[in-house]
């Protein structure tokens, strides 16, 4: 996961509009797309996560990069469906209506700001690797604030996303992982692997376990689609990018998980806090090599950590924006337009997760990462169930029956591999998760008074609609998702993955 997409009208044609070459791009930039959003700070931890169950987690992996694959290709086959204005949120409004969208999006948001919490537990293991070598649990807590709330700063000042600084955090997280699935998989020595299952369970609880914290890696894979408005022939363009940026990604994190794997003894592996600096120390020798990785790591998780600040901030914004979370989350301030309360809000929120997961969880990030699993596999599950019912209601209309058996196949293994990564969460993680997404319904209810006031549009004026309006009542749904510019999801992860340049 990394930046793991109605919201502001376009200012000015030219830079932000949908026809703008300036902001659209084609299917190599749409590829690195899907890459840099799915390629994050977590996956450095994931080793570690993933060893307590022995190599066995191995083949979860492979099974969740099929179930990947399939949920790419299902969000392939949504956008060409809506093209311009895809992502969960509006599949979800567009086939089951409007309390569907606000579930989906709250849930989209807690994955947001529970994310973030992951991910900088994982780049706390990084830092210990020069300070808290010990990994006091006061001063991990505190690392931690510091990680969270040093990007909340840098996007309260409103400097956004630097184009020069995003391109240095990309390639400094994928070098380290790049070389693990090629030249590190020449050190790999059986010895190091242990128990094929080590969890002392079954092998299908293992596989399942392994399977819910794996899936971890993959939150982002709908990038391409959300921000299909972005991309030049998104018809064409999106699926593609979609498929090839999870291959791509697959690839590199099954070869360097074995890696790391075979270049760790899974005693240590299964304590190891920065997996990829004990897995480069053992290469190298001595601590210089592992040292750059933990470095790379530290930025790169900075990296993640500033984007995904934006991506908390920018959904309950576009969201409130389109009537479906309190108007007080649309306001902006300064000529940089920060949503401040956005910003403050996922970080309080994020902080406070952080320190209960220190000083309540054994498994730290493990269980964060379950429960960013469990919120996002929350909209991938919806968005298979609006294309399968797409294909009930239209697929012999629209459709050969060579294509359609093709596409409900993928669909129902998109849907069961959804509900298989939820049952694999875990029961307490089902029953935190589950009550946390419910809590959105009051939010609802608070949302469709009769005396709801409609957010203001800060860039035009414009006043947008009040909750529960939904699309114009001459219009139905689909055409109007499609001729009111971008909704929901697509452009919080256009805003959030492109440079912005203020002058």
């Amino acid at each position: 996961m990394s930046v793991h997409d109605s919201a502001r009208p376009p200012v000015s044609t030219s830079e932000d509009g949908p026809q703008g070459r300036s902001t659209s791009f084609g299917l190599p930039a749409a590829t690195a797309l899907v890459v840099g959003s799915i390629i994050g700070t977590g996956v450095f931890a994931l080793p570690s996560a993933l060893a307590p169950y022995g190599p066995i987690a191995l083949v979860a992996f492979v099974l969740v990069t099929i179930g990947a694959l399939a949920l790419a290709m299902v969000f392939g086959r949504l956008s060409e469906r809506v093209p311009g204005s895809g992502g969960p949120y509006v599949y979800a409004r567009e086939a089951f209506g409007e309390f569907a969208g606000f579930l989906t999006a709250w849930s989209y948001w807690i994955t947001a700001w529970a994310g973030n919490a992951a991910i900088v537990v994982a780049w706390v293991g990084y830092v210990e690797v020069f300070v808290n070598k010990g990994h006091h649990t006061g001063t991990s807590i505190a690392i931690a604030l510091a990680g969270l709330w040093l990007p909340a700063i840098v996007n309260l000042a409103g400097v956004r996303s630097i184009g020069a600084f995003q391109v240095v955090t990309t390639v400094l997280k994928f070098l380290p992982l790049a070389f693990m699935a090629t030249a590190g998989l020449l050190f790999v020595k059986s010895g190091n692997f242990g128990a094929f299952n080590a969890s002392g369970g079954s092998a299908l609880g293992a596989v399942s376990a392994a399977g819910a914290i794996a899936l971890f890696s993959y939150i982002g894979l709908e990038t391409a689609s959300v921000a299909a408005g972005r991309v030049r022939d998104p018809k064409r363009n999106v699926p593609r990018a979609t498929v090839y940026g999870t291959l791509a990604c697959a690839g590199i994190y099954l070869l360097g998980t074995l890696a790391v794997f075979g270049t760790v003894p899974h005693g240590q592996l299964t304590s190891s806090a920065a997996p990829f600096t004990d897995a480069m120390n053992n290469i190298a020798g001595g601590t210089w090599a592992g040292n750059l990785v933990a470095a790379a790591a530290i930025v790169s998780g900075l990296g993640a950590l500033n984007g995904w600040t934006m991506i908390c901030a920018e959904m309950p914004m576009a969201a409130a924006r389109d009537g479906l979370f309190p108007a007080a989350f649309a306001g902006t301030r300064g000529r940089g337009e920060v949503p401040v309360l956005g910003i403050v809000s996922a970080t309080v929120l994020a902080s406070v997760l952080t320190v209960i997961s220190y000083t309540s969880f054994t498994r730290v990030f493990t269980e964060i990462v379950l429960l960013s699993v469990l919120t996002a596999v929350i909209p991938y599950l919806v968005s298979a169930a609006a294309q399968l019912y797409w294909l009930v209601r239209h697929g012999r209309e629209e459709l050969d029956r060579g294509r359609l058996a093709r596409d409900v196949t993928v669909t129902l293994l998109a849907l069961a591999f959804s509900y298989w990564s939820i049952q694999g969460s875990g029961y307490q993680t089902v029953y935190y998760g589950l009550f946390t997404i419910l809590l959105g319904i009051p939010v609802y209810i608070w949302l469709k008074r009769p005396n709801a006031r409609p957010a203001t549009t800060a860039a035009t004026g414009a006043v947008a609609p009040t909750a529960g309006t939904g699309p114009a009542r001459h219009e139905p749904p689909l055409k109007a998702a499609r001729t009111a510019g971008p909704v929901g999801l697509p452009t919080i992860l256009r805003r959030a993955l492109t440079p912005r340049h203020h002058h």
